[in-house]
């Protein structure tokens, strides 16, 4: 069934102007039968908006095929790719297709194009360019009919500079290009993208619905989500099926949203300053913040700090803290 725009791209929940803006240009893109490139951070969810446009294509009821090309093996992606005859290579018993011809008529999904090997993307761009595919160990090419979104968590402009992309591959491939932004520069959409992802995650385990208190929210807007959307999602899920139908304050969120950048950045390793320092009153120091991080929960600073809670507590009596 061919969806509607309004169906196709309600998944893209979020009402940040970043976002809609993209939503719009793909709206737009999913009208015509161009190429497109979507350039974006990990778990932003750039299948999900290349579905909404095949989805709205004139090619909604014709195969969607995905292929990741960060898993290509490099000496079997092009076979995978444009398929092979029979003795094209060792092992090659029989003609198989690739996944071009899985996709004639349809639209075909290339996800993370910056890996794909060099020495395959210009078979890619002849490919592109003429709607010539030809299999491996073929003396003549065939044509299909494929559009091409392509998608990528790299910079492809620093990857022609470094000569690791093809510059005119690129242009081929970005007729239409679009940038998903990261989840912490859409802040305002978390409320609503969490309440969705709570929503579903209670539909799918059939559990009661697990809501999430202000506080908890506000917590939510304060991490930096290196993991973007899909790690958000994944919370969710977390949270609604071991707490099932109850409210969460911040307090019942996983410890790392509490762990400030910088030590989620270090290397693991306490680098002694030349001065010294005084080992009691760093111990205090940690201390208290462990406690400022868990909300006075002694349980959770005893984690944050590596200690069981009998060994936190002796070290809060050592200092005098309450």
């Amino acid at each position: 069934m061919f969806s509607t725009q309004t169906d196709a791209f309600s998944q893209l929940i979020g009402h940040a102007s970043s976002v809609r803006s993209v939503i719009r240009t793909a709206q737009i893109a999913a009208a015509t039968d161009v190429h497109v490139l979507i350039e974006g951070e990990t778990g932003t969810g750039k299948e999900l908006l290349a579905r909404a446009i095949q989805q709205s294509s004139r090619r909604a009821d014709r195969p969607f095929i995905t292929v990741n090309c960060a898993a290509l093996p490099v000496e079997l992606a092009e076979s995978l790719l444009f398929g092979h005859e029979a003795g094209a290579f060792t092992g090659a018993s029989e003609r198989r297709n690739g996944s071009v011809q899985a996709a004639d008529t349809g639209t075909l999904f290339l996800d993370e194009i910056g890996d794909l090997p060099l020495a395959v993307q210009g078979k890619l761009l002849r490919f592109i360019e003429n709607g010539e595919c030809h299999r491996l160990g073929a003396h003549t090419p065939e044509h299909v009919d494929v559009r091409i979104i392509a998608a990528t968590h790299r910079n492809l402009l620093e990857m022609i500079d470094q000569g690791q992309f093809r510059h005119d591959l690129f242009y081929r491939l970005s007729v239409v290009n679009m940038r998903l932004p990261p989840l912490h520069e859409r802040v305002r959409d978390i409320p609503e993208l969490a309440s969705h992802f709570m929503q579903a995650a209670a539909t799918r385990q059939q559990k009661p619905l697990t809501r999430l208190s202000a506080d908890a929210i506000h917590s939510l807007k304060q991490y930096p989500w290196p993991g973007n959307v899909r790690e958000l999602r994944n919370l969710c899920e977390h949270v609604s099926a071991l707490m099932p139908g109850k409210l969460i304050d911040s307090h019942q969120l996983p410890l790392e949203l509490f762990v400030s950048p910088q030590l989620r950045a270090s290397p693991g390793r306490f680098s002694l300053p030349k001065e010294g320092i005084n080992m009691e009153s760093l111990e205090a120091d940690l201390i208290n913040q462990a406690l400022e991080l868990a909300r006075g929960n002694k349980s959770r600073a005893a984690k944050l700090l590596g200690l069981s809670r009998d060994a936190f507590l002796y070290r809060i009596k050592k200092h005098n803290k309450s």
